[in-house]
């Protein structure tokens, strides 16, 4: 098959994510991780970018009046348009900083939500554009994820994938390098932070930030309940009463009980998929089980959550995290998969 980019090393995949963004480079594999998110700051009316990244992340909930740390994407998609363009570029410019020589305008694969409207996809495609891509395509982030995970696409085999992010979880069922079906909902990763955030100010009385929720999810948060109390935690946030700083300690079970209506909208999409898959694709799930990729899959036990609600066999895929970035850089390099591509 002919390949649809030159080959030049300054070639780019990129997983545009709600929580991270992640990119790829040609022959050189993944090179940038960091969180979506830009500080802003104002001055004398003009405002401009102060931090990108891992830098503006560590500025959440402690700036003052005139800086803003916002996220540009939501649920998947670009909600602030300009900023996303200068996240974008700040990021490519990261990349490709340590390039001589002048830098030639270059192809850039960019990982969608599979629900995605044109609207969303012009504005992805434009901010692209904008920060120095010639040539933009577009990858379904169930595909990526896919080939990521290493699973054969492009054979005449029904595979499910649920790559659950910060801001959606996608749902598809693959087969011969296409999706047979695939659903996306704006439930995801971000939403469980909500859930803990709630809970920790209802039953509690204390207000904690989006980095403090963050950590309880790693640390203690489980989709299936202990038996006991299970691990604990102890967090800081202000008390609603006092407005003074507290101290608490939270248990596992409570947190399983307070994500469960969360966990179990992700496991309504899967449940929804498998209904609408056709018997035959339905019926090499059944041999196949379900492969789970995305920060998501890294929620304690949701695997053994997901396998106990369908009957089916699941499996977290190695490094889910990397899954989608590796399979849209894949892809790019790969003639194999480009008729994943789709021109923007």
């Amino acid at each position: 098959m002919r390949s649809f980019f030159k080959l030049q090393s300054h070639d780019i995949a990129i997983d545009l994510g709600t929580a991270n963004t992640l990119i790829y480079l040609r022959d050189r594999g993944i090179v940038l991780n960091e969180p979506s998110v830009v500080a802003l700051e104002t001055i004398d009316g003009v405002t401009k970018v102060r931090a990108v990244g891992s830098d503006a992340k560590l500025m959440m909930g402690k700036t003052p009046e005139n800086i803003q740390v916002i996220r540009p994407l939501k649920d998947g998609v670009i909600a602030d348009l300009d900023v996303a363009e200068q996240m974008i570029k700040h990021f490519i410019h990261k990349v490709h900083e340590k390039k001589t020589g002048l830098l030639r305008r270059f192809d850039i694969v960019i990982c969608i939500p599979s629900g995605s409207t044109n609207v969303q996809r012009r504005a992805i495609r434009d901010a692209a554009s904008n920060a120095g891509g010639s040539h933009i395509f577009f990858i379904e982030e169930p595909m990526a994820a896919a080939i990521g995970a290493g699973i054969e696409v492009s054979k005449p085999i029904g595979t499910m994938v649920v790559d659950i992010g910060g801001g959606t979880t996608e749902v598809a069922v693959l087969s011969l390098q296409g999706l047979a079906f695939s659903t996306s909902g704006g439930m995801g990763g971000d939403k469980i932070d909500d859930a803990i955030t709630s809970h920790i100010r209802r039953k509690h009385n204390l207000a904690i930030g989006e980095t403090t929720a963050e950590q309880i999810k790693h640390e203690i948060a489980s989709a299936v309940s202990p038996l006991d109390n299970g691990r604990t935690m102890q967090i800081r946030g202000r008390d609603l009463v006092k407005g003074m700083p507290r101290k608490i300690v939270i248990t596992e079970a409570e947190i399983t009980y307070a994500i469960a209506e969360a966990v179990g909208q992700i496991t309504e999409s899967v449940r929804n998929a498998l209904e609408n898959t056709a018997p035959e694709l339905a019926a090499d799930i059944v041999d196949q089980g379900i492969i789970l990729t995305g920060g998501g899959a890294l929620l304690g036990r949701i695997d053994e959550h997901i396998a106990s609600e369908t009957g089916l066999a699941v499996t977290i895929a190695d490094d889910p995290l990397m899954c989608v970035a590796n399979g849209a850089g894949r892809a790019l390099e790969d003639p194999l998969y480009q008729g994943a591509l789709i021109p923007a």
